[in-house]
Parts: structure tokens; sequence; C-alpha cells
């Protein structure tokens, strides 16, 4: 229970930086970059790009603000809830980074134009031609990847590590030959007696 409880002060100090960062950046991209431009930081890999996004990540289901929106309320109240059984630092980690960023994208939803609950999140990071994001979605991305490598280790949510069980021995059959014993010979019965050369 010390560790649990231990684990919930970086827990919201990972989240609160997250959201810190996401709105920070996001604030200095709209009062900096012009939308349309592109400004390369790695050649065509990497650059800064004004985006207003009113739908996902890849800037899919445009138009529907108000599903993510409730899908990003309910991911909040779900990490909430889970928070109190945390006995991993991995998972504290991964869920810190997931809780700041959908509070990140979040706030753009309930703040931002063009009114609350449907506002656009402000994206200026542009990966090549793929896609533009934030640093919430890194935070989100970064945390998918630490949860799939925690389940992939079997380690659980309070820090418990599950393992497949070793298999059971059948029986006599399972030990395999190498533990099988020579059979008794029948009680009252001498040796054979070699035959004379």
């Amino acid at each position: 229970m010390a560790r649990r409880s231990g684990l919930l002060l970086p827990f919201v100090l990972i989240a609160v930086v997250v959201v810190a960062a996401d709105q920070a950046t996001k604030a200095w991209a709209l009062a900096t970059l012009t939308p349309g431009e592109r400004v390369p930081l790695v050649g065509d890999l990497l650059g800064l790009t004004l985006v207003r996004n009113s739908g996902a990540a890849l800037g899919m289901a445009g138009g529907t603000t108000w599903v993510f929106t409730v899908a990003a309320v309910a991911v909040t109240v779900v990490v909430l809830r889970v928070a109190g059984r945390l006995g991993s630092r991995g998972w504290t980690v991964a869920l810190g980074l997931l809780l700041g960023g959908a509070v990140g994208n979040l706030v753009d939803r309930l703040v931002r134009e063009p009114g609350v609950g449907v506002g656009h999140v402000v994206d200026f990071i542009a990966y090549a031609d793929w896609f533009v994001g934030n640093v919430a979605d890194i935070a989100i991305v970064v945390a998918a990847g630490l949860m799939v490598l925690l389940g992939a280790r079997g380690i659980g949510l309070d820090g418990t590590r599950h393992e497949e069980p070793a298999p059971e021995a059948a029986g006599p059959e399972a030990a395999g030959p190498a533990s099988a014993q020579p059979e008794a010979e029948p009680e009252g019965t001498a040796p054979e007696a070699a035959e004379p050369r």
C-alpha cells in the first residue's frame, strides 16, 4: 500500500508536465507559425506547420469533434479510477503520459474555437507528408508503446508479474525415459547362472 501511494505523486506530476508542455508549445505555435507555411527542421522528414484539427489523429473523422471529446473524457475518468491500484513504476509512467496526452487535447476541444466541446486541436509537428501532431499526441503514442511492452513482459498494473505456469508432470509417462526406473525382478527367483564356456 505504501508503494502504491508513493507512485501517485509521480503519476500526477508526469500528467501535469505533459499538459503544461503541450499547452505551452501550442501557444508558441499559434503565436509564431503561419497557417499553410512549413518550416523545415530535418529536411522533408520533420517540420513545423500550423494546423487546426477537428478530427482524430491523421486528420481522420473531421466534423465529429464531439465524439473525440467524449472519448477523451472517458479515458481521463478510467485512468484516474485505476490510478489508485498503481504498483509498477512502468505503469505509472505509461498512465501519467496517457492522462497528460488525453487532457492536453481535451483542453483544446473544450476551450478553443469554434466552441465548447467541439474546439479544434492545435497541431504543428509535421512528420514528412504523413500527418501533423503535437506534444500530447507524442505522449499518447509513447504511453501506448509502454503499455504494450509491459503487457508483453507480464507486468500487471499493481506491479505483480504474471508468468505462464510451468507444465506439471502428468504421471510417470510424462517424466520421459531418463527417469524410468528398472523393473524389479520377481521375488523368489535367483539370477540365472552364467552358462559354462
